[in-house]
């Protein structure tokens, strides 16, 4: 199984959206974070057997993420911005709209 920044696919998949889950509102269920992971590893493996950058890596997730929540109409997370392949973890960042944070149910 290859690797990136020495965590498999399915490892980095269960770190992003265990990260995205904890910044979610409203809170997303076990199962739903669990449809998440699945699509995120595909996404992921995609781009591992592409040798992408981290930066595509981040844009894939976040792609993801934009397309999961439109789904839902009610949840707002926070967006991938970096892999820490060292730490196995990663860095989230909220979106925002005039320096606040997107709430859920849209609108400031």
């Amino acid at each position: 199984m290859s690797t990136h920044l020495g965590r498999s696919a399915e490892e980095w998949a269960r770190i992003i959206a265990e990260a995205y889950g904890a910044g979610t509102r409203p809170p997303l269920t076990p199962r739903l974070l669990e449809e998440m992971r699945i699509i995120l590893a595909e996404a992921l493996r995609e781009a591992e057997a592409a040798s992408s950058a981290d930066a595509e890596w981040c844009e894939r997730v976040n792609l993801v993420l934009d397309r999961s929540e439109m789904s839902l109409h009610a949840a707002v997370g926070p967006r991938l911005a970096g892999l820490d392949g060292a730490a196995g973890s990663v860095v989230m960042v909220h979106r925002s709209e005039a320096g606040r944070p997107l709430r859920p149910f849209g609108g400031q």
